[in-house]
């Protein structure tokens, strides 16, 4: 019997092979839903403040109930704008945002989940900005059951990957990035990128990596090899390195962006992609390289309204639902008809949401919303 952390080797060969060709995205979700043990998959763009959504790459679900969602039940999904609140990386369940006694009442459930046999889904954001996110979910069918720990451990496990290999995808022109032709492309691009080889010795810099060296703000050459000014993100770097001739498992923080300041006002992050497995190695091959290192910047944004008064007050997902929906409609009748919920349901939401922020009125939550301004 295969071992976990050799199915789990792959699946992250792939991931990583799909940061080069986005045709291999598909294969990637369907290879990741089969290792954490769920039916379909998608990676998706969403923006809370339009409430749009972009498909990007889809596994094993049909393109009617795409079109269903992205037509009609968009609006419907009661784990939105919730779900983009969560940090980039932390991992989210749609049961304990939206206990599923509650989901089997919307109209979201009966006419969009349960035609599919949804039960349940697993996501988490790969990146952020002020309104929108990428993200990557895994669903849960009737013969997979609900998401349980050991499930969940194991999305826990993929989703660091799919954090760097999106970040990487998009540097490159997707009409040009293939796995094929991956040396003839960085000089393209205008982030600062890098091939090592064995030991972190610089085997390949691009225009603007080799601008980043002379710089030594943040990178610099140490007796032939790339190395970070700072001595944790120097250490972090090191580490990669050495993995990275070996394949492509790392798990947990160790796969995660390396940020190469401590607390800079734009922050700048390192990403490591291990080019000694899969389709990549063809194309390192010609450099001897073991990894390719790709330099972006990242500045925080302040909170939305809505999101900073979600944290503030602990409200939960279809609390947060409705505080939006207010913004759009007024009344009980109104509002369940909007989120597709019941008239009751939406009176025990309203109550709960007065109690938390000490209001008592719905003109008062709006102007509370509408007049919030995040601390700085």
């Amino acid at each position: 019997m295969t071992s976990e952390a050799a199915v789990l080797s792959e699946v992250i060969g792939i991931i990583y092979d799909a940061a080069l060709d986005p045709g291999l995205w598909p294969r990637a979700l369907e290879r990741a839903c089969l290792f954490v043990g769920g039916s379909s998959g998608a990676l998706f763009w969403h923006d809370t403040a339009t409430e749009r959504t972009a498909v990007l790459h889809l596994f094993n679900e049909e393109a009617h109930y795409t079109k269903l969602y992205l037509e009609t039940y968009l609006s419907l999904n009661p784990c939105f704008p919730a779900a983009a609140f969560f940090d980039v990386g932390e991992v989210y369940r749609s049961n304990d945002m939206v206990p599923f006694d509650e989901m089997v009442e919307t109209r979201f459930y009966d006419e969009w989940m349960k035609p599919q046999g949804m039960i349940d889904a697993l996501g988490a954001n790969l990146e952020k900005g002020a309104t929108n996110s990428s993200i990557v979910s895994v669903r849960l069918h009737d013969q997979d059951g609900f998401a349980d720990a050991a499930v969940q451990r194991k999305f826990a496990l993929v989703v660091p990957h799919f954090q760097r290999a999106v970040s990487i995808a998009r540097l490159f022109d997707t009409a040009k990035a293939s796995s094929a032709v991956l040396t003839e492309t960085l000089d393209t691009i205008d982030s600062a990128v890098f091939l090592v080889g064995a030991g972190g010795r610089i085997v390949f810099a691009n225009d603007a990596g080799r601008s980043a060296l002379a710089e030594k703000t943040l990178l610099r050459e140490r007796n032939g090899g790339l190395a970070a000014t700072d001595a944790d993100a120097d250490r972090r770097l090191r580490y990669l390195f050495g993995a990275a001739e070996v394949g492509d498992n790392l798990q947990g923080d160790r796969a995660q962006a390396i940020p190469l300041l401590p607390d800079p006002p734009g922050r700048w992050f390192a990403h490591v992609l291990p080019l000694t497995s899969g389709d990549r190695q063809r194309s390192a091959a010609v450099h001897s390289a073991i990894a390719a290192v790709f330099v972006r910047s990242s500045s925080p944004a302040s909170l939305p309204p809505l999101e900073a008064l979600a944290k503030l007050y602990k409200l939960t997902a279809s609390e947060v639902r409705l505080l939006d929906a207010m913004m759009k409609a007024s009344g009980v009748r109104a509002l369940a008809e909007l989120l597709g919920l019941t008239e009751a349901t939406v009176k025990t939401h309203l109550q709960n949401v007065f109690r938390k922020t000490g209001t008592s009125r719905q003109s008062e939550l709006v102007r509370l919303l509408a007049g919030y301004e995040p601390p700085q």
